[in-house]
């Protein structure tokens, strides 16, 4: 087991008592200090443009977005302890077609990795919320498709 180490901070309250000397220090180190902050603050400025645009690149790797309602009646058709997991197979199924997914390989594609079929965990709770014989007849969701090929299924958002 990892120790926890805990660092004592003093109380808001007291302050630190100063004497005249190392005030003098204290002033001249902070005029040292004030251009190289100068030049620290485009620096930091820099970083944070950077970091808006990668946030952009996230918005836009979303290539595709469809809502979709899915039927999970045909999961009823199976015995009772195995419905939950058929109507996972079913949603699987379901999405792979209608967005396209290319599961098969050619040998030129090997190197390359596969799309991927992503199911989020509120769409796997909510097909389980009523145990494994009570799925829901059908379900409203969200599938995105990112520039690389990967598809996620989200829950849809309902008002």
């Amino acid at each position: 087991m990892a120790k926890e180490t805990k660092v004592k901070q003093a109380p808001k309250d007291q302050e630190l008592a100063v004497l005249p000397e190392e005030e003098k220090l204290v002033t001249e180190a902070a005029a040292e200090q004030a251009p190289a902050e100068e030049e620290q603050k485009p620096v930091a400025e820099e970083a944070v443009e950077e970091a808006k645009p990668k946030k952009k690149k996230k918005d836009e790797e979303i290539v595709e977005e469809r809502f979709y309602t899915i039927p999970l009646s045909r999961s009823l058709v199976r015995p009772p302890k195995k419905r939950a997991p058929r109507a996972m197979q079913l949603i699987k199924i379901f999405v792979t077609k209608h967005m396209k997914l290319a599961m098969k390989v050619s040998e030129e594609e090997e190197e390359e990795e596969l799309p991927r079929l992503i199911i989020s965990k509120e769409v796997n709770e909510k097909v389980w919320d009523r145990g494994i014989e009570k799925p829901p007849r059908k379900i409203k969701t969200r599938v995105t498709k990112d520039k690389d090929g990967n598809v996620t299924v989200y829950l849809a958002e309902t008002q």
